[in-house]
């Protein structure tokens, strides 16, 4: 006879309805220990007598359920995943598995591929980790390993790439490569402000440097006016993958919002190349720069009593000297690549904001809530409404308008002044509102008000 083996549940069931058909216990008690009627309690009675332990055994065990997967269908899906989908995504997987009539959820798909050792190119860096500690621990114990991660091991040599800093050789000559990046810290005070920073990848010179309250286009174009002042025109800059750099509105674009119009053609004007990437370590020389500043930079500007981002920058000019001749590399002037420094003039109209405009009915321009009008030489000029121009704020503020190939002057046109000096008498200024005192018997102030009192008190 074939021995019967109950799991937990089915075990504690047989023994109570056992003892109830010896009558060691009465069905009510049976009922209440189990947590169910008398009439099941007389039920299962009734399978005990006729069948026996047996009876027990839940009905569905060993069957195979419906759901499940065909080990030919699974087959199929590794060798179709490793032969020929192996680059893509487990859910792109998942629709070209559609495309060939298999039909799987993403998650037995992912359970599936992750079992057989696969890892797919778009998981975060905590599975990552995790699946680098699982190959270790199979390294260490000479299990048997799968040919997915046999392939991983080899391709990767379980690095890390959280954890990976691989070493670059420097670019050949001074101003042939500039990082340029920004990083968010409590440089100074109590408030989080931007260094942004431009760092010369053959020498490690700090050829730029300043403070903003974000990551703004105004930040970096004070770091290329720097350069250009200092050194020069350089060959190319390597940055992030900042709206600043590389950015395009898909819906309702704007030239002065869409901050890769501007510096991409500050940059295009100048001859300079520009490059992004997504990846730290590409641009490890700025980043390991900031780790240092972060450790100098901060005490020095403690150290000067410096509270305000006017005085931070201005701090930075003498604080960049001296560490470029503390770490930088000397600079061979014979080897160097900036191209001939640019009149100021140049400059100031090359690093601008240029946005597209309308003329409107009032011979104006509107331009951040404001309204110009142009001028050529005192004299105002009237243009046909509705005609498009070219607003160019230049580097020092300065407006222009470019009207085909004429450029005009844009002054503030003022609005109705609240005061006239003909009509109105002499205007009073009124006292500045304050707010309200409570009295010091206010029960919110009357505390503080016994605490001055007893403070005030000779001891």
């Amino acid at each position: 006879m074939r021995k019967v083996e109950l799991r937990m549940q089915e075990q504690l069931k047989y023994d109570v309805i056992k003892r109830a058909a010896f009558k060691e216990i009465s069905v009510n008690r049976a009922a209440v220990r189990l947590d169910m009627s008398t009439r099941q309690v007389y039920n299962l009675i009734k399978v005990y007598n006729t069948k026996g332990k047996a009876g027990f055994v839940h009905g569905n065990r060993g069957s195979i359920p419906s759901t499940t997967i065909p080990n030919e269908i699974k087959k199929k899906i590794i060798s179709l995943y490793q032969d020929k989908y192996s680059p893509a995504n487990f859910n792109h997987f998942k629709d070209l598995l559609e495309k060939k009539d298999i039909y799987i959820s993403y998650c037995a798909l992912y359970n599936l591929l992750t079992k057989a050792g696969f890892i797919s190119p778009k998981c975060n860096k905590a599975t990552l980790r995790n699946k680098n500690k699982e190959l270790k621990r199979k390294l260490e114990n000479k299990d048997k390993l799968s040919t997915p991660e046999k392939e991983y091991i080899a391709a990767t040599n379980l690095q890390d790439p959280e954890l990976s800093h691989p070493r670059k050789p420097r670019a050949k000559y001074f101003g042939e490569l500039i990082q340029m990046d920004a990083s968010m810290h409590l440089w100074f005070g109590l408030i989080k402000t931007f260094l942004h920073l431009a760092i010369d990848d053959a020498t490690g010179r700090i050829v730029g440097a300043y403070f903003d309250f974000q990551e703004t286009l105004n930040g970096y174009y004070h770091v290329l006016h720097d350069i250009l002042i200092t050194e020069g025109i350089p060959a190319k800059f390597l940055t992030d993958n900042r709206t600043v750099f590389e950015y395009r509105r898909l819906k309702n674009p704007s030239d002065e919002k869409d901050t890769f119009t501007q510096f991409g053609y500050a940059c295009h004007q100048l001859g300079i190349e520009l490059s992004t990437t997504s990846i730290p370590q590409a641009k490890g020389r700025i980043e390991r720069v900031f780790g240092t500043l972060q450790s100098r930079l901060i005490t020095e500007l403690r150290l000067a009593g410096i509270t305000c981002i006017q005085e931070a920058n201005k701090f930075l000019s003498t604080f960049i000297k001296d560490f470029n001749k503390r770490f930088a590399v000397p600079v061979n002037y014979t080897m160097s690549v900036f191209d001939t420094q640019i009149d100021s003039e140049k400059i100031n109209y090359t690093l601008a904001i240029v946005c597209e405009r309308k003329i409107d009915n009032g011979n104006a321009i509107k331009y951040k809530n404001k309204y110009y009008q142009m001028y050529d030489d005192d004299k105002l000029i009237c243009i046909k409404p509705k005609t498009k121009c070219f607003v160019l704020e230049a580097f020092d503020g300065s407006l222009l308008a470019s009207v085909g190939e004429v450029i005009y002057l844009l002054k503030e046109l003022e609005r109705n002044k609240t005061h006239s000096k003909t009509f109105d008498a002499e205007e009073k200024k009124e006292p500045k509102y304050k707010g309200h005192k409570p009295k010091d018997c206010h029960p919110w102030t009357y505390k503080s008000y016994k605490a001055r009192q007893h403070r005030r008190k000779p001891a």
